[in-house]
């Protein structure tokens, strides 16, 4: 079995049930798999094997999708870009993939066009509606050039393949390319639509970016395993979202925290039928008790959230919390996912019983194969079969999983461990904050000290003293932040997750206080 067969499998069954909706157009997953196999043709045709990389930088879109499973198909190995990266970011990526050839969209003509001297390994470049491109072959010619028959490289490609090189968010530094093989990506399906209780035939919005796993993993590829309808959102924009929803009559929407809470502030959210969707989902940080609350209401056919925990190392699942238990288990991910192996560690990678505070790891088939051409860092992320995520956790009486925060954010002030995440959980409580981060910063005293970078309400004040104030009601005084700043928004990544390097940048220590 491999990634491919999916879409073949799914066309077989259901050939005019409509795979992808996108601003491009419509596709049955009979027309998908058609073009699909051509392209996978004229891959072939260009001299590319088994085991070749491809990249792919192209906003949310059906031809992302055509592109990816084309590669996938052959064994190919494709590589998203994000598409957020400036010229110099991209190269650095492209160049530590070593791609051959790059599908892009037109948006990217000028950024590729600046840096195409620089790309020491794509040969050749494919794009859409971009005729005029002195750089690139036009994908529509490309796509029709295949007619060659793909059954024989088709068979030749086996679970154990690489099929994806996906990097990281880069959170704390540059990204990493993590390899994923057919089989990694195979049992995380697994895992998520058991947890999920996933159905065949949903209509699944995807607006998360596809160059992330978790929109390309959880969502995409298990709408094509089921033969579920996905609605491709090109980049995300809170009323074109609710326009759609209502619209297309989506039954799945999946975002993260902050692309949550923009929809719910959005002045006309109220105006629209949220009526059909049944299942919601969240993921790439905690979402915060109100925004669930809020949620339940605006969805009112949702019985709860689910909340999914992973990494991109691990195809990425590792946790999901079910929905029947978002409100009673509020602040857990949930509970390890079927096959995989999990434990809460010390620093000497000791187990720790349960409600002890450590750094979670885990290990099982959707653990990645490492990092392209870093054996430094996948000897430090994968020791003896273990993935060591980065994450402090603890596990509860009844097995259910709690990230604390990322082991690199946790503040030691005077001594004593402090979470970012549970001030951050308490300052989002305020009715005039509409989203925070905080940060450990240099303290002269105790070592580090708390700054939180709050963004208000828009139409709202609220001053450093009032929210120091706020937490001394729901903290140990040691917790509290010494520091508060208001800024417009925080940096985040595409998944969402506060890009608390840059904060901390943009922040130096500045004067002691407190």
């Amino acid at each position: 079995m491999n990634l491919g067969k999916l879409l073949d499998i799914t066309a077989g069954k259901y050939p005019a049930r409509t795979a992808i909706i996108s601003q491009e157009g419509r596709w049955s997953y009979k027309a998908l798999d058609e073009r699909t196999n051509r392209l996978a043709a004229a891959l072939l045709n260009t001299g590319l094997t088994k085991g070749d990389r491809i990249a792919l930088l192209f906003y949310n879109s059906s031809y992302f999708v055509e592109a990816y499973f084309a590669a996938v198909k052959i064994g190919l190995v494709a590589t998203p870009v994000n598409f957020r990266l400036t010229g110099a970011e991209m190269t650095h990526i492209l160049n530590d993939a070593q791609p051959r050839l790059l599908f892009y969209g037109p948006e990217f003509e000028a950024i590729l066009q600046d840096v195409a001297d620089q790309l020491v390994s794509i040969r050749q470049f494919v794009s859409p509606l971009n005729k005029e491109s002195s750089l690139a072959h036009e994908y529509e010619d490309f796509l029709a050039a295949g007619q060659v028959d793909i059954a024989k490289a088709a068979s030749r490609v086996s679970e154990k393949d690489p099929c994806q090189l996906m990097y990281t968010s880069g959170t704390t530094g540059r990204p990493k390319g993590a390899t994923l093989t057919h089989r990694n990506v195979l049992w995380n399906l697994y895992n998520t639509i058991w947890a999920r209780e996933d159905r065949d035939g949903e209509r699944a919005i995807i607006v998360g970016p596809l160059y992330h796993t978790a929109a390309l993993n959880n969502h995409l590829t298990i709408q094509i395993a089921l033969g579920g309808t996905s609605i491709i959102i090109r980049k995300f924009e809170p009323q074109a979202l609710l326009q759609t929803i209502e619209e297309e009559k989506a039954t799945i929407v999946s975002g993260a925290p902050a692309l949550y809470n923009m929809l719910l502030q959005h002045p006309d959210a109220d105006k629209y039928d949220t009526r059909s969707i049944t299942k919601c989902t969240s993921g790439s940080d905690k979402l915060p008790i109100e925004i669930r609350k809020r949620l339940l209401e605006f969805f009112p056919n949702i019985k709860g959230i689910y909340d999914v925990y992973g990494l991109t190392e691990a195809s990425p699942g590792i946790t999901i919390l079910n929905a029947a238990d978002s409100l009673r288990k509020y602040g857990s991910v949930g509970k390890i996912l079927p096959f995989v192996e999990a434990r809460i560690v010390d620093q000497d990678n000791h187990s720790l019983p349960a409600g002890e505070v450590g750094e979670l790891i885990c290990r099982g088939p959707n653990v990645m194969q490492g990092y392209h051409c870093n054996p430094q860092a996948t000897d430090e992320a994968i020791r003896d079969g273990w993935l060591f995520t980065g994450d402090l956790a603890r596990i509860d009486d009844e097995g259910f999983v709690y990230i604390v925060d990322r082991k690199k954010e946790m503040i030691v002030s005077g001594g004593e461990n402090i979470y970012p995440r549970e001030i951050e959980e308490v300052i989002i409580r305020h009715p005039s904050v509409a989203d925070v981060a905080v940060i450990g910063i240099p303290h002269s005293k105790w070592g580090e000290t708390v700054k939180a970078i709050v963004v208000p309400v828009p139409g709202r004040k609220i001053s450093e003293k009032e929210v120091i104030e706020f937490c001394k009601k729901y903290l140990a005084s040691y917790k509290k932040p010494t520091q508060v700043v208001f800024v417009p928004e925080i940096p985040r990544n595409p998944s969402g997750k506060a890009l608390k390097r840059v904060l901390k940048e943009k922040n130096p220590s500045g004067q002691n206080r407190c």
